[in-house]
């Protein structure tokens, strides 16, 4: 048995070009995937001061997956550089349909 989590992180920061938006946005992903999830920049690509991020992880345990979600979320909250406006968080497990 598997399950899988999702968190979607929405985040605004003061960014006057798609350039100076990738400086501040490269480095929160990198930070993320220390925690063994995959990560990108998945909305508002077009924007300069906003982002959508998610983070992403696969495993057996459901408490080990939520964690590890939390963690995310504080980490990119906890950055001065940015404000966290929403976060959102979804979990499949085994019994949900296909």
């Amino acid at each position: 048995m598997s399950w899988v989590g999702v968190v979607e992180l929405d985040v605004v920061f003061d960014a006057r070009s798609l350039k100076e938006k990738r400086s501040v946005v490269r480095p929160v992903v990198a930070a993320l995937k220390r925690y063994d999830v995959a990560a990108a920049e998945v909305g508002h690509l077009d924007l300069h001061a906003r982002a959508l991020l998610a983070a992403s992880v696969v495993a057996a345990d459901l408490a080990h997956v939520r964690e590890v979600l939390d963690r995310c979320e504080r980490a990119v909250a906890d950055r001065p550089e940015l404000e966290l406006l929403s976060a959102r968080t979804r979990v499949f497990g085994p019994d949900d349909e296909e």
